[in-house]
């Protein structure tokens, strides 16, 4: 009977565990729109150009080693699927209070210092962040246009080389947007994103306590 009821206990904290984990969207889901200010001080959402294919959404940052070092890719993937239908859209999803060096000032300084080619938008009450359910950064969503919703074809990593772009040998968003590109389904729909975590605010938090 004790074995029985240590089992139970035991199951019960792993259910409790990863339910606590189910939130954001998963790869099928209808990603809602956004409307977030961008760096150029105009908010931005994806109805903004309606003639797009989809997005490739970034959640990612000033200060985060992991985002600083995928920046330049981010730039490329933006330079070269833009023209084919598929613009980056980068969203801060960082509480300013936790982490200042990612301010809406900070964030202006940085993409103008990069040349960043694509909005870099600030999600200031993290609401959007929380709906995607981005725990690091950087985190894609790469989102595939149909009518007027747009689906979630691929999330997690940019490619499975963090910390050097030129070693990497699976570039996991290319992939997944040539694959669409092409009329076909995506083959790696989920990998692991690595990256800095984000930084909630006190509300956020608390939030994702009850989940």
């Amino acid at each position: 009977m004790k074995k029985i009821f240590i089992l139970l206990t035991l199951l019960s904290i792993i259910l409790s565990g990863s339910t606590s984990m189910k939130y954001g969207y998963k790869v099928g889901d209808n990603a809602t729109d956004f409307k977030l200010k961008n760096i150029d001080g105009n908010y931005i959402s994806m109805s903004t150009n309606p003639d797009n294919k989809g997005y490739i959404i970034v959640f990612t940052c000033n200060t985060c080693p992991w985002a600083r070092g995928y920046e330049q890719r981010i730039i490329n993937l933006h330079k070269k699927y833009a023209p084919k239908g598929f613009p980056v859209i980068a969203i801060q999803p960082n509480d300013p209070e936790v982490q200042p060096g990612d301010s809406f000032e900070e964030m202006q300084k940085r993409a103008e210092e990069y040349n960043y080619p694509y909005p870099y938008v600030i999600d200031a009450g993290q609401a959007i962040t929380m709906a995607y359910g981005a725990t690091k950064t950087p985190h894609v969503y790469l989102l595939e246009k149909d009518g007027s919703n747009y689906f979630v074809r691929y999330i997690g990593g940019i490619d499975n080389s963090p910390r050097d772009g030129s070693l990497a040998t699976e570039k996991y968003v290319e992939i997944a947007i040539d694959q669409l590109l092409a009329g076909e389904e995506v083959g790696t729909t989920v990998t692991k994103a690595i990256g800095c975590s984000i930084k909630w605010n006190a509300a956020a938090k608390a939030k994702l306590g009850k989940l």
